[in-house]
């Protein structure tokens, strides 16, 4: 449903995880998109403290478009967990 890539860098003074998404038109029309990267948006908010002093690049596969939010943050929590962070959302 979603890939995840993630670059550990410096700290900056606010600490602040910078965050994209990119969802082609394979997903969907317009309004799928953007359907999708709003649920992303907010599937990614709570974990956000466990990504400080990162910038991550969240991909949207076609499937993502019928996914449930359930399943896009089991999805998203399953990427990272591959690359070795926690970002459980009781952080």
């Amino acid at each position: 449903m979603v890939t995840v890539a993630l670059k550990a860098h410096q700290p900056t003074q606010a600490d602040l995880p910078k965050v994209g998404f990119v969802v082609s038109k394979r997903v969907g029309n317009s309004v799928v998109r953007h359907q999708v990267a709003r649920r992303l948006r907010h599937v990614l908010r709570p974990m956000l403290p466990a990504l400080a002093g990162s910038s991550v690049v969240v991909l949207a596969k076609p499937s993502a478009a019928q996914a449930s939010s359930a399943e896009l943050s089991l999805a998203v929590t399953t990427a990272f967990k591959k690359l070795g962070i926690d970002v459980s959302e009781g952080q």
